[in-house]
């Protein structure tokens, strides 16, 4: 071959072979190019945080976990709306949509902190989604649907059952839902750190029905730390964090609390009324009786008439011949009443 030839092609492949030349590159041996950003890095590793508190301690942090429902759920479909969408005509910047998002989600936590049926329907909600997502993906293997509608309403069917199904066994549902969604934000995290969101765009094409490329085989092993970790939180929750605690005992007991001490309270003000009034009657002087000569018969002479109707005591008139100086006490003012009885004769 002479050497013009070979200067000539650059691949030093003759004429005969050049179509050998062409080599098939796999994108998955390619470098990502991960450019990370602040505002959506810093939301990312909050969310993993959060993420681990639901998988684990999801039954136990209770209201805390109703509120992060809310919290995550407003933001993120309010930070979407502002971010696909022109909002009065203007193209909001993603820490605008985020600000937004933000604002309206933390009213949604408050919501489903306090009203404890709306927290219950949006955890079992959130848990119906997840799991027509992966029976999505699962299916978008082997079925194609024809129209957008199947993975909408496989989506909202699911969701709706599993709020309701969380209304019924709250406990289990709510450990159910927490493992499950805290599994899935740990594994969104670790899918945006290691290929930028790629098996969140994969999974968002098949809800679609877009097209899209393959995964690669690292990506299938981040999907399958979701499974692995949603059953490790359940196992946790179950065994060791949720055990022995029921949030409707918790509120019960509240009440209990705000009942007995308004009982005591009840209690204490009745005690200080019968205090007052006792206190009163003692302090009190009742009007003296205005006493007269022959209005109350002494105790000795009611005695000596009961001796002479037994015929044990002296004769009546013996009794005429005496003075007797008879004396009233009066036990309610202390005062005595001198008697003095003129006539020999009393008619009793």
């Amino acid at each position: 071959e002479p050497p013009s030839a070979m200067t000539s092609d650059p691949s030093h492949l003759g004429p005969g072979r050049a179509g050998l030349g062409v080599v098939e590159v796999d994108a998955c041996d390619l470098e990502l190019d991960r450019k990370y950003e602040v505002i959506p890095a810093v939301i990312c590793a909050m969310c993993c945080l959060f993420g681990i508190i639901y998988c684990f301690f999801g039954y136990r942090c209770f209201k805390a976990v109703m509120f992060l429902s809310g919290l995550m759920f407003g933001s993120v479909i309010i930070f979407l709306l502002c971010h696909k969408e022109r909002v009065l005509d203007t193209q909001l910047s993603v820490e605008a949509s985020a600000g937004i998002g933000l604002g309206i989600g933390v009213l949604c936590g408050l919501v489903t902190m306090l009203v404890r049926s709306v927290g219950l329907f949006m955890t079992g909600l959130l848990l119906g989604l997840l799991v027509a997502l992966a029976a999505l993906v699962a299916a978008n293997q082997f079925y194609n649907p024809g129209t957008v509608w199947v993975p909408l309403g496989t989506l909202l069917g699911a969701g709706m059952l599993f709020a309701v199904l969380t209304l019924q066994w709250q406990k289990l549902f709510t450990m159910l839902s927490t493992a499950v969604f805290g599994a899935a934000i740990m594994t969104v995290c670790v899918d945006y750190f290691i290929e930028m969101l790629a098996l969140v765009v994969y999974v968002y094409d098949h809800v679609r029905l877009v097209a899209s490329p393959p995964l690669c085989w690292y990506s299938w092993v981040i999907m399958g730390v979701w499974p692995a970790l949603s059953m490790l939180g359940v196992l946790v929750q179950w065994k060791l964090t949720a055990e022995g605690f029921s949030h409707t005992e918790v509120i019960i007991s509240r009440r209990q609390k705000r009942v007995q001490l308004m009982k005591i309270r009840q209690r204490e003000a009745k005690r200080r009324q019968q205090s007052g009034t006792q206190e009163g009657t003692y302090r009190r002087k009742p009007t003296p009786v205005r006493r007269y000569a022959g209005d109350v018969l002494a105790p000795s002479y009611l005695q000596s008439l009961r001796d002479r109707q037994m015929g044990t005591g002296t004769s009546l008139s013996s009794l005429g011949t005496i003075n007797h100086t008879l004396v009233d006490f009066d036990y309610d003012t202390g005062s005595t009443v001198p008697l003095t009885a003129t006539t020999p004769v009393v008619q009793v």
